[in-house]
């Protein structure tokens, strides 16, 4: 599996991925829906605020990870995992795990301090993610599912309370997501 970081041109298959992906395991409207956010966060976000990832079967696409920016009152560097795609056919095998350390390796050596996601506990914690409260890490918007924010230091330092209030990028600014 290669890791390709220049997506720019390949927005379509990225979509593509994430709607295929959730439309297989949440239902068509969800893959909509989570296809329709991939893209609105690649075409509508600063550079500078987004980060993909994706792993590649020779041309194929086998996953997809997106980082955005979140942005507290505080100087730490904080990025947002989220959505996060792995074919049906490559499940399983540990594509998105790899994915996710890689994404996680280049967060880091970028200078990202903390990476939060919103998610299902079990699955990434396999990658260092831990619950935690919005006391600790303040979330954008009111979670639904409060147990699936989940964060980790990217140093050394041990993970303390950002200062709030977050502000995440504008394709998530939509309190239906969280």
């Amino acid at each position: 599996m290669d890791y390709v970081t220049d997506t720019g041109a390949r927005t379509d298959e990225v979509a593509a991925l994430f709607e295929t992906t959730f439309a297989a395991s949440e239902g068509a409207e969800e893959g909509r829906v989570v296809g329709a956010l991939a893209r609105r966060l690649i075409e509508t976000t600063p550079p500078d605020d987004l980060r993909v990832f994706c792993a590649a079967d020779g041309p194929r696409l086998a996953g997809a990870i997106l980082f955005t920016r979140l942005r507290y009152a505080d100087p730490r560097a904080v990025f947002l995992l989220a959505p996060v795609a792995v074919a049906p056919g490559d499940q399983g095998q540990g594509t998105g795990q790899a994915l996710i350390r890689h994404g996680l390796d280049r967060i880091r050596a970028g200078g990202g301090e903390i990476t939060v996601t919103y998610g299902d506990p079990a699955f990434y914690a396999r990658t260092g993610f831990r619950p935690v409260g919005t006391d600790t890490v303040p979330a954008p918007f009111p979670l639904g599912l409060p147990h699936g924010w989940q964060a980790q230091a990217l140093t050394d330092a041990p993970l303390t309370p950002l200062a709030g209030p977050a502000t995440c990028v504008p394709a998530f600014a939509d309190p239906a997501l969280w």
